[in-house]
């Protein structure tokens, strides 16, 4: 599929979920999207389990094998992904890899990611249902228009999902 550049990222998420490929290209197709647009290193997107108590990865671009294989399931209140869902409010750090709040997980500093943020997939109720992470080479504070256009992509994302992801 040809994107055009100069539509906005929430607009382009929006035609790749309207793609005919299955589910689960389209998730990886709009992960590769937002890593290029923010000029991330990594992206992953994470699920509310069944449970309610765990986040499952569904999708991600950038993180080494046995790191995405330790995200696979983080509980809520564990490492970003995890603060962020027991929050439901965005997660930004500067540095993950000289964090001493121990927000950010030991395995997290592997990634070589430094600046990062996690935002909320939220449902119509305030309800956290997944979230949607960034990390990018380099110390980065997150702008309030950086967090704000993550946040209208995981708008997007759960509106085409049938807001259940």
């Amino acid at each position: 599929m040809i994107m055009d550049e100069s539509m906005p990222l929430p607009e382009r998420i929006s035609v790749i979920l309207k793609g005919n490929s299955d589910m689960e290209d389209r998730l990886q197709q709009i992960l590769t999207e937002i890593t290029g647009y923010f000029q991330a290193r990594t992206c992953t997107f994470h699920r509310v389990s069944k449970e309610h108590s765990m986040l499952e990865l569904i999708a991600q671009v950038g993180l080494p094998p046995h790191i995405a294989e330790i995200a696979g399931k983080i509980p809520f209140g564990k490492g970003m992904a995890g603060i962020c869902a027991e929050r439901g409010e965005p997660v930004t750090m500067c540095n993950l890899q000289t964090d001493d709040t121990g927000v950010a997980r030991p395995a997290a500093r592997d990634t070589k990611v430094e600046g990062a943020v996690v935002v909320p997939l939220l449902h119509e109720a305030g309800e956290v249902v997944a979230t949607l992470g960034i990390g990018k080479d380099g110390e980065h504070d997150y702008s309030g228009d950086e967090i704000k256009t993550l946040e209208q992509c995981a708008s997007v994302l759960l509106a085409g999902t049938g807001g259940r992801p």
